[in-house]
């Protein structure tokens, strides 16, 4: 009698139903859980790749640095004498470098790398210690360095070999302070006259992966950056003030004021963090295929209900039965969409992927319903709403900014014509379902 009353009860069916979505949701947080799982499996790689031949690089400097001695007590009154060290940033700064990128594979994961050629000039002036609170008879002005930071060591390519007024001097391996820069290599200048103007120029040869990024140090920094790459990202504190970007590679210059970053010209000790002013430019991936699965799996449960509704209609206006387990396996292939999307996408176009999956899904649905409810109109609104909810689901992909808009009025539209059909059901009364209308469930 239980049974009688679940298969004949509006209600029942709808529990069901809703039962049935919810279970089907475990699994489609699995899905998306395996997505995250590849995509780390992607990150691994390219960072694996990366550390060999030089990760996301961060090019800061050349500044000044100035040793001086002061003077402390202890817990005890003793006096020590200790080192600190004046810093001193270039007067004009300017970058003009091109990047040459390629894409490397591992397995089946790409990974972008890149070499650059960066031509560096600028000027220091004189170094003025007046307002630093330092006797000037403390500062070790024969052991004054310039430093020049590389955030990843392994992607120097060749001798840097820097050009200071008229004199040339090969730069050393590491630095003697940290305040500033942790990676680098450091320039002694004790030959040099510190009394008059530094011109100074040097050429690097830099590997990185992803990205390149700058610090404005100079009071005035130039940055001009080319290459061949066509899908460049800008990103950082500051935009570029002119870019041209087209199939054949993209251009940028930004021009920095010491106004627009948020530490002086010059200081003691490690009082500031000039990386917050970094700026520079990414070379994207034209397509993140994990990205575009994600945001795909997150329809899952607007795909299960809006499936499982249709068939409920179905149902409810033509008076017939479908089992719970049969919902079941519909939603089951449903899910099955998702997997076979992550994988052809991680060995072909997107856009394919997805036309593939899609098929091959809308295929087995519309099979088995049709040989569920043996009527070629009803397998045919289902095969139309299959068809409609994969084509709005990929539009909704591709409009990322409109995204949101199209959603909304889908679902508007969906709601819509789902009142419109049910507008003279008496739902107080009960679905009476003839016997001989039933379907063979062990279909």
């Amino acid at each position: 009698m239980q049974t009688q009353w679940m298969k004949q009860s509006i209600s029942a069916r709808l529990m069901i139903i809703g039962f049935l979505i919810l279970v089907l949701l475990i699994p489609s947080f699995m899905i998306q859980s395996l997505i995250h799982e590849r995509q780390n499996r992607r990150d691994t790689a390219i960072l694996e790749v990366s550390q060999k031949w030089g990760q996301p690089q961060t090019l800061t400097g050349p500044l000044l640095s100035v040793p001086y001695v002061y003077f402390s007590k202890d817990k005890n009154n003793s006096v020590h004498s200790q080192i600190g060290y004046a810093h001193f940033l270039p007067e004009n700064l300017k970058i003009d470098g091109e990047l040459f990128p390629e894409i490397r594979k591992r397995g089946i994961y790409e990974v972008v790398l890149y070499g650059s050629s960066l031509k560096i000039s600028g000027d220091f002036l004189p170094p003025n210690t007046e307002d630093l609170k330092v006797p000037a008879s403390d500062f070790l002005w024969s052991d004054a360095f310039i430093s020049i930071g590389v955030s990843d060591m392994k992607g120097l390519k060749d001798q840097v070999s820097f050009q200071l007024n008229d004199q040339k001097i090969f730069a050393q391996s590491g630095l003697e302070t940290h305040d500033v820069i942790s990676s680098g290599v450091s320039i002694p200048v004790d030959t040099i006259n510190l009394d008059e103007k530094m011109v100074f120029s040097f050429d690097l040869e830099l590997n990185g992966s992803q990205g390149l990024s700058f610090t404005p140090l100079g009071k005035e920094s130039q940055v001009v950056i080319r290459s061949a790459w066509s899908n460049p990202s800008f990103m950082g504190a500051f935009l570029p003030s002119a870019h041209d970007i087209d199939d054949s590679g993209f251009e940028a210059s930004w021009k920095i004021l010491h106004l627009n970053r948020n530490f002086p010209q010059k200081w003691t000790g490690g009082n500031h963090d000039v990386s917050e002013a970094s700026f520079g430019v990414d070379l994207l991936v034209p397509v993140d295929e994990y990205q575009k699965n994600m945001r795909t799996a997150k329809y899952a449960f607007m795909f299960i209900g809006l499936t499982f509704l249709s068939f409920f209609m179905i149902e409810l206006l033509n008076k017939k039965m479908i089992h719970p387990i049969q919902y079941l396996l519909i939603g089951f292939s449903l899910l099955v969409f998702y997997t076979l999307l992550l994988s052809f996408s991680e060995h072909m176009v997107f856009q394919y992927a997805y036309l593939i999956s899609s098929i091959a899904i809308i295929t087995l649905i519309t099979s088995y319903t049709r040989a569920v409810l043996k009527e070629m109109l009803q397998t045919g609104i289902i095969l139309a709403i299959l068809i409609f909810l994969y084509s709005y689901l990929y539009i909704v992909l591709q409009l990322q900014d409109f995204a949101l808009l199209i959603g909304s009025i889908g679902l508007f539209v969906i709601l819509s014509l789902v009142m419109y059909l049910t507008r003279r059901i008496d739902w107080f009364s009960t679905l009476q379902i003839p016997v001989k209308d039933k379907l063979d469930t062990e279909t």
